[in-house]
């Protein structure tokens, strides 16, 4: 007779349930940092709760969700785990700002092979860094401990966000018009795009992330997280009124303005007038990349723009810069001529 097979538990299978407890426990006072008057309840329920009732006339919601795409190897590669989270909520809220709302909520979603607590408390402690930044409250989350799906060390993440926005200030494109400018709002580095060719171009340099590249590192110029830009912006809006704004994430330049540009128009952008700053003009040198790869790969230094009527465009890039925003103006929008509605030159 076959001795008896000794039983098995969760954590044998590779899922430590206390370990997630434990994540819980650590990261719930991080999470209080970002909570507003709007919410109800705190983190351990099956939904989380948000109260709107008293906050707008005719509220329409603006949901968006991202990753950082392989960034999150960079962090995982160089044990810089506690600004990824600031990336993630960045991509989000920046996304949903475009239509002129407001971040009010976020949730994220944290996948690992084997849960390693601290290194998932650094984590979301960016994300809640983020959302303070963003003035919006993280409300939910999900860990997912995946046994056989992720190599040990290694986790992916998610976002999810929701703004609100009264239906009268909706911003949606249609009220540009040719003869617009179009200011280009610096970025902070990359941000959260075109990292699998920025990791192509490291593996291919051979150097480190010591580096020395102007008054920082390569490590820190390509893990610098991405602006949040929605305080600046929406102080904007309130005493402002741009005809659209743009974030500008994966494809770049060249993809981004477009998409809040009516049909019959199209956008000139002036590249003297986009001095490309020192992590991407290595990148090019070292990458041997085209000017057109970059501009539909990168941010090339412009992370958000704004889209204005020339006669109050001065007054807006003034209001963006006393909020710290450096900013300048990069082109205009113009009649749609050919086949292509993008001119870079």
């Amino acid at each position: 007779m076959s001795a008896a097979k000794p039983p098995l538990t969760y954590r044998d299978a590779g899922v430590d349930i206390d370990a997630g407890n434990a994540l819980v426990d650590r990261i719930k006072p991080l999470v209080r940092r970002s909570f507003r008057p709007e919410v109800m309840g705190g983190l351990g329920g099956f939904g989380a709760l948000f109260d709107l009732s008293n906050r707008y006339r005719e509220p329409v919601l603006v949901s968006g969700t991202d990753g950082v795409g392989t960034k999150l190897k960079l962090a995982q590669d160089w044990n810089r785990h506690d600004t990824i989270g600031i990336d993630l909520v960045g991509m989000c809220v920046n996304d949903v700002l475009v239509q002129g709302a407001e971040p009010l909520f976020f949730l994220d979603y944290f996948a690992t092979g084997r849960l390693d607590v601290d290194t998932a408390a650094r984590v979301v402690g960016g994300i809640v860094e983020g959302c303070v930044r963003a003035g919006c409250a993280l409300i939910g989350g999900e860990t997912a401990e995946m046994p056989d799906m992720y190599p040990p060390g290694e986790y992916d993440l998610a976002g999810f966000c929701v703004g609100g926005v009264e239906k009268s200030k909706l911003l949606d494109g249609g009220a540009v018009r040719a003869g617009d400018a179009i200011i280009g709002v610096a970025s902070s580095g990359p941000h959260s795009n075109g990292y699998s060719l920025i990791r192509r171009v490291l593996a291919r340099s051979g150097a480190a992330p010591e580096l020395q590249l102007g008054d920082t590192t390569l490590g820190d110029a390509l893990m610098a997280p991405t602006e949040i830009y929605v305080k600046p912006v929406l102080a904007l809006l309130a005493a402002h009124a741009p005809h659209a704004l743009a974030h500008i994430t994966g494809g770049g330049l060249s993809e981004n303005i477009i998409r809040v540009i009516p049909e019959d128009l199209g956008v000139a952008i002036e590249a003297s007038a986009i001095a490309l700053p020192p992590v991407f003009d290595w990148l090019q040198r070292e990458g041997g990349i085209a000017n057109a790869e970059m501009w539909r790969t990168f941010n090339c230094g412009i992370g958000f723009v704004v889209i204005a009527s020339r006669d109050e465009a001065a007054a807006m890039q003034a209001s963006l810069a006393q909020a710290g925003l450096a900013n300048r103006m990069i082109g205009e929008v113009v009649a749609a001529t050919g086949e292509s509605r993008v001119r870079i030159g």
